[in-house]
């Protein structure tokens, strides 16, 4: 990853909608060299995709929570299934430790967020936080290799 890369990122961090040759003229090359190395830089995986982000909470989904899950003997499966057949899960990952997954779930009401969980309670266990705040937005990845931003 050399310097402009970074740079493309970094610029493509803070605006994802900037033209290719707006991004050409803040990095100093010109459009079409821009298209090329972020075209390499997707091919390559670097770039996995593109995202809005929607506040939930404008979408009727005030309640945000993570869920941690232990799966019964032979359920593991089953809880990523319904992980990724739910709507209001944003979020599910396998982890380590005694829980397997961590999951990020939405809901309008406290109530129906217990009928979610509850869905999840048929394969396992669950321990669940909900978030009262959030002190660090998702933010861009550290783009040196000595996981600084460079400033």
């Amino acid at each position: 990853m050399d310097e402009v890369n970074r740079r493309l990122l970094a610029e493509l961090d803070a605006d994802p909608r900037i033209t290719m040759s707006a991004l050409g003229r803040r990095i100093g090359m010109s459009a079409p060299a821009v298209t090329e190395r972020i075209q390499r830089l997707e091919r390559a995986g670097v770039i996995t995709g593109y995202r809005l982000e929607v506040d939930p909470a404008a979408l009727g989904l005030p309640i945000t929570a993570f869920a941690r899950i232990r799966p019964a003997v032979g359920q593991l499966p089953k809880i990523a299934e319904l992980a990724r057949s739910l709507p209001q899960v944003s979020e599910c990952h396998r982890v380590t430790g005694e829980d397997c997954f961590l999951i990020k779930m939405h809901a309008p009401t406290v109530q129906q967020l217990e009928d979610l969980l509850d869905r999840f309670l048929l394969y396992g266990q669950t321990v669940t936080s909900i978030v009262v705040s959030t002190p660090v937005a998702p933010r861009p990845l550290p783009l040196d290799a000595d996981g600084t931003t460079g400033t």
